[in-house]
């Protein structure tokens, strides 16, 4: 017994520094965000939020280009909405032969309707100008200088550049000083009282409100007028009537880089017309 009681003491003892020599286990390290390492991840995010600021760049440009296209497409059609329109308005009659007199009797229910002065669009220069209308001139006129004549396989062509006035945001300033290159249909004399003077008539593609269509136009510089286009009365024949009391009764085209349709009020005065 007393043995046991000396040897108790010795083993718990033992015990406690057989427990205390147990080697600890290593605790995982927290990894360390040096300078580099921030920096990366600062362009990787960067490059990501530019990235989507370019997607969603890309897809308003597309819808916006779509809305024109849709727009272009809405007016080319109006012609045609508008006479469906006007046959629905009409009374129904018993005959054929009275419907067709009850057309013969409204002449201008199928005509484009334009005020004294209207905005005009040229879809191959990408531009619109104001556009004087005039019923007593018989061929329209484009406002045009540095006209320089050339043959092209056995043709007549001219080239152009539009002459411009300097008081007004009346046009794409980008193409202001573009040249412009078409086939001459024919040449007119133009008597003054400085003399005759020979004159090229080119045809371009035009757009009036619903109306698009290739018109002849003779080309001469008119910075000395208020308007660069006037358009004479082979241009409206059986298309169009006009109302001398309005203006601007049409909406402005639209082309890449040109203002918007809706903010041409600004640049429209209701007693134009009354001068030039």
């Amino acid at each position: 017994m007393l043995i046991r009681k000396l040897l108790l003491p010795v083993t718990l003892t033992s015990v406690v520094v057989m427990a205390g020599c147990v080697p600890a286990q290593p605790q995982p390290q927290k990894p360390v965000l040096t300078p580099d390492a921030f920096s990366q991840r600062i362009d990787a995010l960067q490059e990501q939020l530019a990235g989507q600021c370019n997607v969603q760049q890309q897809q308003l440009a597309d819808q916006q280009a779509l809305s024109r296209s849709l727009r272009r497409d809405v007016r080319e059609v109006g012609s045609q909405l508008r006479q469906i329109h006007a046959e629905m308005e009409r009374p129904a009659q018993p005959q054929a032969v009275e419907a067709c007199k009850a057309v013969t009797d409204n002449p201008i229910l199928d005509k484009t309707l334009l005020g004294r002065v209207e905005w005009v669009g040229f879809p191959t220069i990408s531009s619109y100008f104001k556009a004087r209308i005039d019923t007593g001139a018989n061929t329209s006129s484009l406002s045009a200088r540095d006209i320089t004549e050339f043959e092209r396989d056995g043709a007549k062509w001219v080239k152009f550049k539009l002459a411009l006035r300097d008081d007004g945001k009346y046009f794409v300033s980008g193409d202001r000083d573009k040249w412009v290159e078409a086939q001459v249909s024919r040449t007119v004399t133009i008597v003054q009282a400085s003399g005759r003077e020979e004159r090229p008539v080119v045809s371009l593609l035009m757009t009036l409100g619903d109306i698009k269509q290739k018109v002849e136009f003779t080309l001469n510089d008119r910075r000395d007028l208020t308007y660069p286009v006037l358009l004479g009365r082979r241009f409206m024949m059986d298309i169009a009537a006009v109302d001398v009391s309005r203006t601007f009764i049409n909406a402005r085209p639209e082309y890449p880089g040109s203002a918007p349709s809706n903010e041409a009020a600004k640049d429209e005065d209701p007693n134009e017309g009354n001068r030039d």
